[in-house]
């Protein structure tokens, strides 16, 4: 099937997750997974219908930028160095792992560098895995009241990622509503640079599971483009 043909199934099944959950599909936004497929791959996405793509890797996002078709938003959802981030500062609409001070004041640096706000996500690592990044749970509102004292940093939501590899969609479940419930809590309190609305949280496997416990924006390349 055609690169097209697989945007028109995932966006199908998102209509059809977003039925079962009493949601509109336009609360979702899906962000075409690009990481190791070339910019021509990549615009045939575009050509079929993407608006949205997600790299995980600065050095891949940047040798394909130039060659990528202009008026798609560009997301990095992969880990992201602080050291790095000057690479990336004009070029991406959304940072989806923003994990530490360290990170948020680069970001910050960069961002008032070229006059602009740059939005981010915190990720959050729900699962508490020790091989993945993001903050616990626990250390969310100092790092969020950190944020507040930065410039040109504002805060969108959170992102997270499940263990991949157990298969088990109920442990998925489980950590997407957990996150959930943080992003409710979240959203009660009052910030000045924090506006609580984005979830990203689902991939190919699980995306509809996510969107079922609330996600906001699904990250899916596989079920996409193909297997890298």
């Amino acid at each position: 099937m055609s690169i097209a043909q697989n945007i028109e199934i995932v966006k199908t099944n998102i209509e059809k997750a977003c039925i079962r959950c009493g949601r509109s599909p336009e609360e979702i936004t899906l962000i075409g997974v690009t990481k190791t497929h070339g910019a021509d791959i990549i615009n045939e996405g575009i050509s079929g219908g993407l608006t949205h793509i997600g790299e995980n890797r600065v050095q891949e996002l940047c040798e394909k930028y130039e060659t990528i078709e202009k008026g798609v938003h560009i997301h990095l959802i992969g880990h992201l160095q602080s050291n790095k981030v000057k690479y990336i500062a004009d070029k991406v609409d959304l940072i989806h792992s923003l994990d530490s001070k360290n990170l948020a004041k680069e970001i910050s640096a960069q961002a008032v560098k070229h006059a602009r706000i740059i939005e981010a996500l915190v990720q959050v690592n729900i699962s508490g895995e020790e091989t993945k990044s993001g903050i616990s749970p626990d250390e969310l509102d100092e790092l969020l009241e950190y944020i507040e004292l930065l410039p040109g940093i504002k805060i969108k939501g959170f992102m997270t990622i499940p263990p991949v590899d157990t298969g088990d969609m109920l442990q998925s479940r489980k950590i997407f509503e957990k996150l959930r419930i943080l992003f409710e809590k979240t959203k009660e309190k009052r910030y000045n640079n924090t506006v609580i609305e984005h979830l990203s949280m689902g991939m190919t496997n699980d995306y509809e599971i996510a969107i079922e416990e609330g996600s906001t924006m699904v990250r899916v390349g596989r079920a996409i483009f193909g297997n890298r």
